[in-house]
């Protein structure tokens, strides 16, 4: 990758610098590809804190960062652009103030709103390289295929519970790009999030530093960037394995006669809109409808589909535990001449037992909304929120 402009170091620059500059196969002239260059990264929680922060030090010139979202606690554990302080603050406001910090030579660009197919090519066409820092499918997509019209490599990362990936796609240096990896989204609630299914720590901060490395090597041109290549990490055993990647001559985006030439409804393409019209039409009661049946003391069947390490955080009293992937064996542990109301920890679990059981027969079952959450924050605050 070569930037449009190679602009000189200020003296600051090059004593700031110094120890890249020192580099044999690096030196000056990457430095200034570095200064000249501008990278966008979509979001700014796990995989974002180390990806920009690192980039910021290392002399981007312009760093963009996409964000909407507002720092809460649970954040802290592993998003390190924020601290305690900047609880309620926008991601978007205390990133700024900390990258700032890090490094006042660098130019940076919030852009506070979501990442979508209205904005996508209008925000990703000013950056020369696109960081994927978000945790969500239909982003996944999104920022594929707009890096496949517009051109630019796609620096990709994805990380749950002890496990992480990172690749550089590219179909424009006859790279593959995401969709040749994986064609089609998994099926809605199949693959947990972070929120769900958890994430130690320090993996982002692992994974977003790859990230931030292959960016440095594409602008600065040198070394092997993982084009072609998906770099796996297993943090439990310390494994890392290299997957080769072969470019789709039928993907509908790169391949040789693609079928996806615009941006598309991607919440639709993973199947999320396809939830909704099914969510309308799973009984659901809120919190507050919970609280006034166990308070009338109803012949009401409290079910939590959450998984044990959730339940030891924080649990409703009088509720059953029941994972969501054992309720289908052990659907004869539950009442089917009562009330049952199932619960998970946001309600999207809790509306997929709604759905097995009506399937299976059951009547008169009700999904909570919003699940502890909402549970904690409209009924009890002392139930922990996690």
């Amino acid at each position: 990758m070569t930037p449009n402009a190679e602009p000189e170091l200020t003296k600051e620059e090059l004593r700031r610098y110094a120890r890249h500059l020192s580099i044999p196969d690096f030196g000056i002239e990457a430095q200034r590809k570095l200064k000249s260059a501008r990278v966008l990264c979509i979001g700014a929680g796990g995989l974002g804190s180390p990806v920009t922060m690192y980039l910021a030090a290392a002399g981007i010139g312009t760093l963009g960062i996409v964000d909407a979202d507002v720092v809460e606690e649970s954040n802290l554990q592993r998003q390190l652009l924020h601290g305690t302080s900047d609880l309620g603050r926008t991601k978007l406001d205390s990133a700024l103030d900390r990258l700032q910090d890090i490094n006042p030579h660098v130019r940076l660009e919030g852009h506070a709103t979501r990442f979508t197919s209205s904005n996508a090519m209008a925000l990703a066409s000013e950056y020369d390289v696109i960081i994927d820092g978000t945790d969500n499918f239909p982003t996944r997509y999104l920022s594929n295929d707009v890096c496949v019209f517009l051109k630019k490599p796609n620096i990709y990362g994805s990380i749950l519970r002890f496990e992480g990936q990172c690749s550089v796609f590219a179909p424009h240096l006859n790279a593959p790009c995401y969709r040749c990896m994986s064609p089609t989204p998994p099926a809605p609630g199949l693959v947990p999030s972070c929120a769900e299914g958890g994430v130690l720590g320090v993996l982002p901060g692992l994974i977003g530093t790859m990230q931030a490395t292959e960016a440095i090597k594409l602008i600065a041109g040198i070394g092997q960037p993982l084009l072609g290549r998906l770099l796996h990490v297993d943090t439990l055993s310390m494994k890392f394995r290299t997957f080769n990647l072969r470019r789709d001559p039928e993907c509908p985006v790169c391949g040789d006669h693609p079928t996806i030439t615009s941006l598309i409804d991607y919440e639709d393409f993973c199947g999320l809109k396809d939830t909704k019209p099914q969510a309308a039409s799973i009984p659901e009661i809120t919190v507050t409808e919970l609280k006034a049946l166990m308070d009338a003391r109803t012949n009401l069947f409290l079910l939590d589909v959450r998984e044990p390490f959730e339940h030891e955080i924080a649990v409703i009293a009088g509720s059953t535990l029941i994972p969501l992937g054992e309720l289908g064996s052990r659907l004869t542990e539950l009442p089917r001449d009562r009330k049952i109301a199932i619960h998970c920890k946001l309600g999207g679990r809790s509306a997929n037992a709604v759905s097995m059981l009506l399937n299976a027969g059951f009547t008169n079952i009700y999904n909570v909304q919003g699940g502890i959450a909402a549970w904690s924050q409209k009924i009890d605050p002392n139930i922990p929120v996690y």
